[in-house]
């Protein structure tokens, strides 16, 4: 007799409305050709530039994806959700074929601002339309499975796309165009262009100044800004970490895709028991022992305990991301998702630009500073969670469920 989670798990995922899995189903398949991004900083130090270079161009990526957050946010709201996707993806499938004939430093890093940008201007967006057609009840399993497909597809897309750097990197560029149109094809033809009907906020404010009002978010945001920090290691200084003991471009890609693997294994059923706990304790336990992961990285020199690290700190992951995916979702009014996700995306996005710049700079100078630098930053950030996820109450229409 299956048991009473396991039941209620596959009734949730049988509930998800269709518009969720066709995101889910174009997510998966722009996440696998996502290469550029990961191997970015192995492809720059490959061309002759310093470990601080790579690391300043990741972080001009996250310049490009705050301002997407900002434009995105608005964008999904008054263009409307499908239509900013398209824009997106077809925006980024140009990039990133501009970007692969790159060779000056300056172009490179202002192709990778607006690579950046384009990749990432679809996020509010996707995030708004999930909030608009599920339940409070729905959420935190419905952004599980969007993250299920976020890492499905970066389980596989690593060593995929490590096996194609193997022999030319342009095959990454052209990869991640290709998968790019894809999903925007697949968002033409079977997403719903929803646009939401405006209203005025009751105190007269515009939507920024509700934001910056909201005290208790704008903690939450800084909590997910010192998360972005640390989470961003994997692609900067994690890369370099794994070179330096004198391991393969394979090896790292392998490192990485365990990641998504146990992501998409464990994630899921994880969140019918996660859900029913408050999301502030979920989300400060997976802070915590996400930092943890990060901290230890610094110790470990082999492979099995390398690969025990990215076990610790996915763990946090898994418990930390959809419950705070859901708590944007949850307190958001229903006319403002766009930009209330995309201000939890700008928040996300300086995190980008700091921690690879930070931390990359660090480990010029003190490769075993950066570990232990990632868990106190953990530690901030879950500090910074206690007060901001306290329960408030967001007016939605009669047609929201309670």
């Amino acid at each position: 007799m299956p048991s009473p989670s396991r039941t209620s798990l596959f009734a949730d995922i049988r509930a998800m409305p269709r518009t969720v899995w066709v995101l889910f189903v174009g997510t998966l398949i722009n996440r696998f050709g996502s290469f550029v991004f990961v191997f970015l900083a192995v492809y720059l130090t490959g061309k002759g530039y310093t470990p601080a270079q790579a690391g300043l161009a990741i972080g001009a990526y996250g310049i490009g994806a705050i301002c997407a957050s900002l434009v995105g946010g608005w964008l999904a709201d008054h263009l409307g959700r499908r239509n900013t996707i398209v824009l997106s993806m077809l925006l980024s499938a140009a990039v990133m074929i501009a970007l692969s004939q790159a060779n000056a430093y300056a172009v490179l890093m202002s192709l990778t601002v607006l690579a950046g940008f384009c990749a990432e201007l679809y996020r509010p967006a996707a995030s708004a339309l999930i909030a608009d057609v599920t339940t409070p009840a729905q959420r935190v399993t419905a952004y599980a499975l969007y993250r299920l497909a976020i890492n499905a597809g970066f389980a596989i897309g690593p060593a995929v796309g490590g096996l194609m750097a193997h022999k030319s990197f342009l095959l990454l560029f052209v990869g991640d165009a290709v998968t790019s149109l894809a999903y925007a094809g697949i968002a033409i033809a079977a997403l719903p262009n929803r646009v939401v009907e405006h209203h005025a906020v009751p105190s007269g404010r515009s939507a920024l100044q509700a934001i910056l009002h909201d005290s208790s978010f704008l903690m939450f945001l800084g909590s997910t800004m010192c998360a972005s920090m640390v989470f961003m290691q994997h692609i900067s200084s994690y890369p370099l970490q794994i070179t330096a003991l004198g391991y393969s471009s394979g090896v790292f890609g392998a490192l990485i895709s365990l990641n998504g693997i146990i992501i998409c294994l464990t994630e899921l059923p994880l969140t019918t028991y996660t859900r029913r706990l408050p999301a502030r304790r979920v989300m400060v336990i997976g802070m915590l022992v996400f930092g943890t992961g990060f901290a230890l990285t610094g110790v470990a020199k082999t492979i099995p305990l390398l690969a025990a690290m990215v076990v610790i700190w996915t763990v946090g992951e898994m418990f930390y991301f959809p419950m705070a995916a859901a708590h944007v979702a949850n307190i958001s009014p229903p006319d403002m998702r766009g930009r209330y996700q995309g201000a939890w995306g700008i928040s996300w996005g300086a995190g980008a630009v700091l921690g690879p710049v930070l931390g990359t700079a660090l480990f010029s100078v003190a490769p075993r500073a950066v570990w232990p630098a990632c868990g106190a930053i953990a530690v901030v950030g879950a500090m910074l969670l206690l007060p901001a996820t306290r329960v408030r109450r967001v007016a939605t229409p009669a047609t929201e469920a309670p």
